[in-house]
């Protein structure tokens, strides 16, 4: 099924994602007052959510901040974190390889898991479209420099980011994605080898290792993991 990107189906998708960028914009806020908590300049977080767009990654990059940066861990925990894109991407390859080469990247360029979920139901369902990919990436990157922005302004003047729960909306975001979703053995496993590693690494490895010890456990029990067979045609 070949597909086709054009402005009506980008603007589409855009507005179809636009109600769930706004929950984005606290995200990036708590990304932002964190950035400047940790030393980094307005313009180097604003320069850091406008290129990067990875709002785990970077949140697992200021974990690793300092005077002296891990540069190998700072690498292996972003690739960790980041290894289901491989997975998203060859998911849509059927749909978009017939796309030119400038649109095929530029769409994955804006990919993240909101718009991807969405982009994927629409190919599934037939659609050639792939406006839901692009509009929608704009969208949650656009709510995501807002978020950052608003961080950026107000984190200089927030002296204890936890008063105001600013600390946990990264959790709670992820909390979210957790809970919100079917609950199967493909989501909670790799979500709890992800979660004891961590702890794990946390009591007994060197400082920060749980960062990347978390991502990699969590990828791998996600990799084992057989997948499930479908249903027989005529069985309930």
């Amino acid at each position: 099924m070949s597909a086709r990107l054009d402005w009506p189906g980008t603007l589409k998708g855009l507005k179809r994602m636009a109600p769930l960028s706004l929950f984005v914009i606290a995200f990036g806020l708590a990304f932002g007052v964190a950035a400047i908590q940790r030393g980094l300049s307005g313009l180097e977080t604003l320069l850091m959510s406008g290129m990067v767009f990875a709002g785990a990654s970077q949140f697992a990059a200021l974990e690793l901040w300092g005077p002296q940066i891990p540069l190998i861990a700072l690498i292996a925990s972003t690739f960790a974190i980041n290894a289901r894109h491989l997975l998203m991407g060859a998911a849509l390859y059927p749909w978009l390889r017939h796309l030119p080469v400038r649109q095929r990247y530029a769409s994955l360029a804006l990919m993240s898991d909101s718009n991807w979920a969405m982009a994927a139901a629409d190919y599934r369902r037939g659609e050639t479209n792939v406006g839901m990919l692009v509009g929608g990436g704009i969208a949650l990157w656009l709510a995501w420099m807002l978020g950052t922005l608003l961080g950026v302004v107000f984190g200089s003047g927030i002296s204890e980011p936890e008063r105001f729960g600013l600390d946990v909306i990264m959790g709670c975001f992820l909390l979210a994605m957790l809970v919100g979703g079917k609950l199967d053995l493909g989501v909670l496993v790799p979500w709890a080898a992800a979660a004891l590693a961590a702890l794990a690494a946390l009591a007994w490895l060197p400082e920060n290792s749980h960062v990347i010890v978390g991502a990699l456990a969590g990828g791998i029990a996600g990799l084992l993991i057989p997948p499930r067979s479908k249903p027989k045609e005529g069985s309930p």
